[in-house]
């Protein structure tokens, strides 16, 4: 391929790419308000549910901050939510996924069927994960009780919960400190910078691939039309990394993944929650037993959406 065809790929996919930047920061710096108004008020929506964790955790989840997660797991980690609730969270979740959806206008109409997909995953998901583990969470919904009425035990320091970064380094319950304007700006502009990289990214491999390759080899490269792109794109969202949320959008906007696919993918694409509950939670092989749930719930999803 000669350079000057190159140069012509490359300079085609940061023209698409920087045309994004101005809706991705207002879209960012208006997530970034919302969570200092009301980030809070969800922490404390999810915490007191009980029984009800999982609506609560389908519903607040599926909003576009990147803290949800982060408090889910931390929350987990101090026996304040059920193992449903946890997996609610991180099955509604999206990452960064919905402000790259918004970012491009005559694509924002699947954003109300594909956040209504995964809450209903969500709710049915968390709903029978709770009642299998009904006998273990027993325990957890009687401190859940004790901690709203304040009859916790003293030495349980759950205030560590606010401690917990969401990415960029800022809190996970960022309206638990004082209002400070300058990171209503920062934390958008660190956003938008880093979505942008991912976009341009994952725009310039697939020109890269159509060009020097041809569009089929790009579809055996991602198995189009295979049965095993819900399994593995389901396998690549794991990664705690709003990176991974970003190339699964943008591959199933450019028609590369298809929808049963990026349903899978956003449903394991929990982020730095993941990390946090691998960071914090003491019994590994609990750790264990809920990313299996994750995935083969996300995966079972993927598959009924793709073939039912």
């Amino acid at each position: 391929m000669e350079l000057a065809y190159l140069f012509d790929i490359f300079l085609d996919a940061l023209t698409d790419s920087a045309k994004m930047i101005p809706l991705l920061f207002i879209i960012f710096v208006g997530i970034e308000l919302v969570e200092y108004k009301y980030a809070n008020n969800i922490r404390e929506a999810v915490q007191k549910a009980g029984v009800f964790g999982p609506a609560i955790g389908a519903v607040t989840g599926s909003f576009p901050q990147c803290g949800i997660s982060v408090v889910a797991s931390a929350l987990y980690t101090q026996r304040l939510i059920t193992i449903g609730t946890l997996l609610a969270v991180y099955l509604s979740t999206s990452d960064e996924a919905i402000p790259v959806i918004l970012s491009q206008p005559e694509k924002a109409k699947i954003i109300v069927p594909f956040i209504i997909t995964k809450i209903i995953i969500a709710l049915i998901g968390g709903y029978a994960v709770d009642f299998a583990f009904r006998e273990s969470n027993k325990k957890t919904l009687v401190h859940i009780k004790a901690y709203a009425e304040g009859h916790d035990n003293e030495y349980h320091n759950h205030e560590t919960i606010l401690e917990e970064k969401a990415c960029c380094g800022h809190s996970a319950s960022p309206s638990s400190i004082e209002f400070n304007p300058k990171e209503i700006i920062l934390h958008p502009i660190i956003h938008t910078v880093k979505v942008f990289i991912f976009i341009f990214s994952v725009s310039f491999a697939i020109s890269y691939v159509i060009a020097q390759m041809g569009e089929e080899t790009l579809e055996k490269m991602f198995l189009m039309h295979s049965v095993f792109q819900p399994f593995l794109v389901a396998l690549f969202g794991l990664i705690p990394n709003c990176a991974a949320s970003v190339a699964i959008t943008m591959l199933y906007l450019k028609g590369v993944i298809t929808y049963g696919s990026v349903i899978a993918g956003l449903c394991t694409s929990g982020g730095l929650g993941l990390l946090v509950l691998f960071k914090e939670e003491k019994d590994k092989k609990d750790v264990l037993i809920i990313l299996l749930l994750l995935f083969g719930i996300s995966v079972l999803a993927g598959y009924i959406i793709q073939y039912i």
